[in-house]
């Protein structure tokens, strides 16, 4: 599983870097957000931040507890497959946007006359490679629309809404991104725009994806769910073909047969039999 996490990220972290190399800062675009919510300003940058640490890391440890609690009832590595499979998906048609069109960045050190709005040409393969991490993912400039982090919030409380059992929480992570996403702005990390096309091109995703992935067992009514009732195999309609005498089985001529000889009469059920007995002096 951690493969299948890190590899997309990387793909999608080389691609963030590759779109900085060609970053070209300007005069911040016109923005309705920037109009309604003040600016936070350098020193308040940490607070959004905080709370996507902390949506980030109350996901994980909700999506482990069933190794930790005897409750299980989802699982781990399901929910997590298809987890991945939201953000794979995020994250390919958000690469396809940002190099689309690149914007002028908007936060602090993607103006103009900082020294990290613009990237100089690479020296060697390995330098784009290695893509200076952590300090190239955290001062990155161009991949703006659309917001990774809105990614990733999105995906995990989506995710929950389905699977969580406590209603009061499915709604206080609602009202958490909604608050990240002002936040977001009000912290000039994104424009509005980069913020809403998140907010549908993520649900329309997890959506679709959600509706073309088989179902997630639910673990609280136990291996029932994965192992077959009995050691019969047999389909539907082949049990309808030997109710109806279509099949040479040997059950089906039983079906067919509901009646059997005794003591040379035809009995119809079991209360002739015993009649017969008793006439017989049995």
């Amino acid at each position: 599983m951690y493969k299948l996490l890190f590899s997309p990220q990387y793909i999608h972290g080389l691609a963030a870097r590759g779109v900085h190399y060609i970053h070209r800062p300007g005069p911040t675009l016109q923005d309705v957000g920037y109009f309604l919510l003040p600016e936070l300003g350098q020193d308040k940058a940490y607070i959004s931040e905080t709370v996507f640490s902390f949506i980030f890391l109350s996901f994980i440890l909700w999506s482990f507890h069933p190794f930790i609690f005897k409750s299980k009832k989802i699982y781990t590595v399901l929910v997590w497959c298809r987890v991945l499979a939201f953000l794979v998906a995020c994250q390919f048609l958000r690469i396809i946007t940002f190099y689309s069109t690149q914007l002028p960045g908007p936060n602090y050190h993607c103006r103009e006359g900082s020294k990290l709005a613009t990237l100089p040409r690479p020296e060697s393969v390995l330098e784009v490679l290695l893509i200076n991490f952590p300090r190239g993912v955290i001062y990155g400039c161009g991949d703006l629309i659309f917001s990774s982090h809105m990614i990733f919030s999105l995906v995990f409380v989506r995710t929950y809404q389905k699977y969580g059992t406590h209603r009061f929480i499915k709604q206080c992570a609602w009202l958490i991104v909604v608050v990240q996403s002002l936040l977001i702005v009000a912290s000039r990390k994104h424009y509005t725009v980069d913020v809403v096309v998140a907010w549908y091109t993520v649900n329309l995703v997890v959506f679709f994806i959600d509706h073309n992935l088989p179902e997630v067992p639910d673990r609280s009514g136990g291996l029932s769910l994965l192992l077959p009732l009995s050691k019969d195999t047999r389909t539907k309609e082949e049990i309808h073909k030997l109710v109806n005498g279509n099949s040479g089985d040997p059950l089906a001529q039983r079906l067919r047969s509901p009646r059997s000889p005794v003591n040379g009469k035809i009995l119809e059920d079991a209360n002739s039999v015993h009649v017969d007995k008793m006439m017989n002096g049995v």
